[in-house]
């Protein structure tokens, strides 16, 4: 059964006239007559009552009329998702977003201007470490993932940076440089540091590292941290300093203070990385608007 029969038969079922179905549908009236016979043969059964001033149908054909709008309704839906996706305005997007990113501002700014935009691409979120996400995105479990540079991996994909920021010293609040506005780094030497895995953000790690060796960090007594996020709550406990971004400075706690550093020699770009050859519409309208 062809899908056109079934929309002659909604459109005479409908104006209930095959002389005024014929106009709506653009066409004469002889070939929907003829159309609509087929219709019923191939059916098995008349689905209208001819008379004199219209048709009425019968109750095989209120049967039929229910089914048959659902079926339009289904086939038009269903080719209208198939033109958006292939337009990149619909469909599912999974995003990656590193544990050191989660707290940049202008990722979830976009990403909400992005979902205001194409409210039917429905976006899936996970935060993890940089490790975890570019094995994920190589094996084609996330679609694009927002990540901190320097990274190694990165190489492998295609990138977009995003912004350039500089990382910040965050203190408790007792400590004696609390209340100044730039430390130095050497001025922290009796402090033990608190630091976050490598495989959070393996360049970042090295470039800290590095920065507080040759500030005479006793990288021996230092302080690990799960996260950039932990380590913030292990100088609210006392346990030392940590480096993070300066987005994180809007981690809200009574106990900790965030200073620039004098020597403003560390930042991280931060980044929007896909796969090389993406071939999806939806990926490809989600980096346009970034």
């Amino acid at each position: 059964m062809e899908l056109r029969y079934l929309r002659y038969f909604v459109a005479v079922a409908q104006t209930q006239h095959f002389t005024r179905a014929a106009e709506m549908l653009g066409m004469s009236q002889p070939p929907l007559s003829q159309q609509i016979r087929r219709l019923e043969q191939e059916v098995g059964t008349p689905l209208f009552y001819r008379q004199t001033r219209g048709v009425e149908l019968t109750e095989a054909g209120e049967a039929f009329y229910e089914d048959a709008c659902q079926i339009i309704a289904l086939s038009d839906a269903a080719m209208e998702k198939a033109k958006g996706i292939a337009r990149g305005i619909n469909g599912k997007l999974y995003l990656g977003v590193t544990s050191s990113n989660a707290f940049h501002s202008q990722i979830f700014s976009a990403l909400r201007q992005f979902q205001q935009r194409y409210p039917q691409v429905a976006l899936y979120q996970k935060e993890d470490n940089m490790a975890t996400l570019m094995q994920e995105l190589e094996e084609g479990l996330i679609d694009v993932a927002f990540v901190r540079l320097p990274c190694e991996n990165s190489k492998m994909f295609n990138l977009k940076l995003i912004d350039e920021e500089p990382m910040v010293l965050a203190l408790h609040r007792s400590h004696p440089l609390a209340a100044k506005t730039d430390i130095s780094l050497n001025e922290l030497q009796q402090t033990p540091l608190v630091i976050f895995p490598p495989q959070v953000a393996p360049g970042l790690y090295e470039l800290v590292y590095n920065a507080c060796l040759r500030a005479g960090i006793d990288m021996e007594n230092q302080q690990q941290a799960s996260q950039f996020s932990s380590s913030l709550s292990m100088v609210a406990a006392g346990f030392g300093f940590a480096i993070v971004p300066q987005s994180m400075a809007c981690f809200s706690h009574p106990q900790v203070t965030f200073h620039r550093m004098a020597e403003q020699t560390l930042k991280t770009d931060v980044a929007l990385a896909w796969r090389k050859f993406e071939r999806s519409p939806a990926v490809k309208r989600f980096i346009e608007n970034f």
